[in-house]
């Protein structure tokens, strides 16, 4: 069952600051900066950032790609869904470990 991507957000959130306790996360705007991802985490002295789809085949806004690339090459920046979840929540494991 495919859930509705404001409900993955929720869940997701809550999971980031269960596994990364005393982050900062923050939500963006994208009416303000079309493409930016919608999450911002900030964790000790590092950061990611996400952006939520429904599935892995769900449509990818103008900018989108972008936007990851670029943000990947700072730091982190994934998009996430249902599907490669745990995949990605490994990665910023992986990422953040030396920052804990």
């Amino acid at each position: 069952m495919i859930k509705r991507e404001g409900k993955f957000k929720t869940e997701l959130i809550r999971e980031l600051e269960f596994l990364f306790p005393s982050c900062i996360i923050l939500k963006n705007d994208a009416e303000y900066f079309q493409g930016i991802p919608d999450l911002l985490i900030l964790f000790k002295d590092t950061w990611a950032a996400l952006e939520i789809k429904r599935t892995l085949n769900s449509n990818r806004r103008p900018n989108q790609e972008y936007y990851i690339e670029e943000l990947n090459s700072m730091s982190c920046a994934y998009f996430i869904c249902p599907e490669n979840k745990e995949e990605v929540l490994y990665e910023l494991q992986c990422a953040f470990k030396s920052r804990r």
